[in-house]
């Protein structure tokens, strides 16, 4: 069964009396490019554990069952299990799982995230797992372009979502996956994006206690991001000075400079 063509999922779907939901962010990825795109950026090894959210109707699973040697799959729409039964039925390496992503703690060992998510629940997510514990090696994920480019700010551009992203890992964009690549079509484009997450043996690898610290101070910063910091952070006053931050604003400072006045 090829699940990127739209009749066989208009098929499927009827089969089970099946809909796409709006309310759970259901777009089935109908192109075969974007899906070989994913599973090739995500650079799946045949020891890896892999934790996919939201696997719709089992377009993307089914090609990381391939690769993998353990997929854990967290599905909130209980509806789309039986279709799921069917179209993973040849495949012994996949844990099905229904919950809410958001709920449910990672892996204790290593693994990779990989999945094509629902829009709503993009930052949420990410954040689920990179201010975990028990971070994973890398996500590679679907989301909307917009929140894509929002991540991937060039230097001195700064966003509080970029920085959430890059005090735990490094953000690439691979390519952009237009509206049409999705059954139904989403009313915007998405693109394709890997964060490698910093490995603790990196010098730069931030514990999450600290990383929450840092966030806790740029949100209060951010939350008038044209006011220079010494508006901002009144109570900062003397570490800007010494710092030489004080008639500067949010989004130029680096993730050392926020240890730094941390």
């Amino acid at each position: 069964m090829d699940l990127s063509n739209p009749e066989e999922i208009q098929g499927l779907l009827k089969r089970h009396n099946l809909w796409a939901k709006k309310s759970f962010g259901q777009n089935f990825l109908i192109d075969r490019d974007a899906l070989d795109s994913i599973v090739e950026a995500a650079k799946i090894n045949s020891e890896d554990h892999i934790v996919e959210v939201g696997p719709g109707l089992g377009v993307l699973t089914k090609e990381l069952a391939k690769r993998a040697k353990k997929l854990s799959t967290v599905e909130l729409d209980e509806s789309l299990f039986p279709a799921l039964e069917e179209t993973l039925k040849e495949f012994t390496n996949i844990k099905l799982i229904h919950g809410d992503a958001l709920q449910i703690p990672p892996p204790t060992g290593p693994y990779k995230v990989v999945a094509n998510i629902p829009y709503n629940i993009t930052s949420p997510l990410i954040n689920h797992f990179l201010q975990a514990e028990n971070r994973p090696i890398s996500i590679t994920i679907l989301i909307q372009k917009e929140v894509a480019e929002k991540i991937c700010v060039k230097k001195g551009k700064t966003t509080i979502l970029s920085l959430q992203v890059n005090l735990f890992g490094t953000p690439t964009i691979i390519r952009k996956v237009p509206a049409s690549s999705f059954l139904p079509a989403p009313k915007v484009d998405s693109s394709i994006i890997h964060i490698q997450l910093i490995p603790k043996s990196d010098e730069n690898h931030l514990s999450t206690e600290e990383g929450l610290k840092i966030l806790k101070l740029a949100k209060r910063a951010f939350s008038q991001r044209r006011k220079k910091l010494s508006n901002t952070l009144p109570d900062k006053l003397d570490t800007l000075k010494e710092l030489g931050f004080l008639d500067s604003r949010p989004q130029i400072l680096s993730i050392k400079d926020w240890q730094k006045l941390l």
